[in-house]
C-alpha cells in the first residue's frame, strides 16, 4: 500500500467517489515514490461514465473508495467538481497521458506490462510506443480475451505470467468497470507496485481507435468527436450519461445548500 505520509493533495468528494486534483507531473511523482519505496498502489480514473457507474453499482463506489489515487479523467469531472465549490487543475485522459507516461518510464528506467485489448492490439500500441521512446521497457503484453473468472487456469496463468516478469507497472485495459472487477478481485495476487486502469488506451495507442480531432479535445469537446466516430456504442453514454452525471451533481450542490447551518444572530 502506498505509504500515507506521501503528500497527496486532498481528495474532492464527487458522487460519493474521492478524486485526487493532480497534474501529470504530480501524478508520475506519486508513481515515481511508490516505486522507490517498493510499495504498492492502485492508480484509478474517473469520467462521467465512471461516476455514473459508481453511483448505479455500489461495490465499484466501495472499490474507488478503497484504493490509493483516483484521478479525472474527463471535462465532466471537472465541471462537477467547479459546480461543487473545488478545483480540479486538468484532466489526464490517456490517449495523451500515454504518451508522457511512456517517456517519463522510459527516461526512468520503470517497466510496463500491458494487460488487454483484442488479441494482437496491445502488441501494437507497444511497437508504436518503444518506437518514440527506445529506452521504453515493456515487461510482457496479454490481451484481454482469456477467462477472468476467479480462479479459473486462464487467470491463474495471467497473473503467472504477470509476477513472473515483474513490471513496475501493471496497465489494465478492459473497459469499465470489468477492469475495475478484475482489479478488485486479483489484487492481492499480483506481485506489481502499481495498476492503472486505461479504458480503451491500447485502441488509441495502436492507432486502431481515430481520436477526435485536437481543436475539440482541446476545448472540452472529446465526448462528442467520441459519440460521432462510434456512434451505435456510445450514443448512451454521452447523451444519457452526461446530463444525467450533471444532474446528480447538481442534486447534490442543492443538497449541500439546503443542509447547510445557517449563521447564528
Amino acid at each position: 500500500m502506498i505509504n500515507r505520509m506521501t503528500t497527496l493533495p486532498p481528495a474532492i468528494d464527487i458522487l460519493g467517489v474521492p478524486v485526487h486534483p493532480l497534474t501529470v507531473d504530480e501524478l508520475h511523482e506519486q508513481l515515481a515514490d511508490v516505486i522507490a519505496r517498493g510499495e504498492q498502489a492502485r492508480v484509478l480514473h474517473v469520467n462521467a461514465h465512471g461516476l455514473n457507474l459508481a453511483v448505479e453499482h455500489r461495490w465499484l463506489r466501495d472499490y474507488l473508495n478503497q484504493v490509493e489515487i483516483v484521478f479525472c479523467d474527463g471535462v465532466g469531472v471537472i465541471v462537477g467538481a467547479r459546480l461543487l465549490g473545488h478545483h480540479i487543475p486538468e484532466r489526464i485522459t490517456y490517449a495523451d497521458w500515454m504518451w508522457q507516461l511512456a517517456d517519463f518510464a522510459a527516461r526512468s528506467d520503470i517497466s510496463l506490462y500491458f494487460l488487454g485489448a483484442r488479441p494482437g492490439v496491445a502488441q501494437a500500441a507497444a511497437d508504436r510506443l518503444t518506437a518514440h521512446y527506445p529506452g521504453l521497457k515493456i515487461a510482457g503484453v496479454q490481451h484481454g480475451y482469456f477467462d477472468r473468472t476467479l480462479d479459473h487456469p486462464e487467470n491463474r496463468a495471467v497473473i503467472e505470467r504477470i509476477n513472473a516478469a515483474r513490471p513496475n507497472i501493471l496497465l489494465v485495459g478492459m473497459g469499465m468497470p470489468l477492469q475495475e472487477r478484475w482489479l478488485c478481485e486479483n489484487w492481492d495476487c499480483l506481485n506489481v507496485n502499481i495498476a492503472l486502469t486505461g479504458g480503451a488506451v491500447f485502441d488509441y495507442m495502436s492507432g486502431e481507435l481515430q481520436r477526435a480531432p485536437r481543436w475539440m479535445t482541446d476545448n472540452g469537446l472529446e465526448w462528442l468527436g467520441r459519440l460521432l466516430i462510434e456512434p451505435q456504442r456510445l450514443w448512451r453514454r454521452y447523451l444519457v450519461g452526461n446530463p444525467l452525471f450533471l444532474g446528480r451533481v447538481v442534486r447534490t450542490r442543492l443538497s449541500r445548500r439546503r443542509h447547510r447551518p445557517h449563521p447564528t444572530l
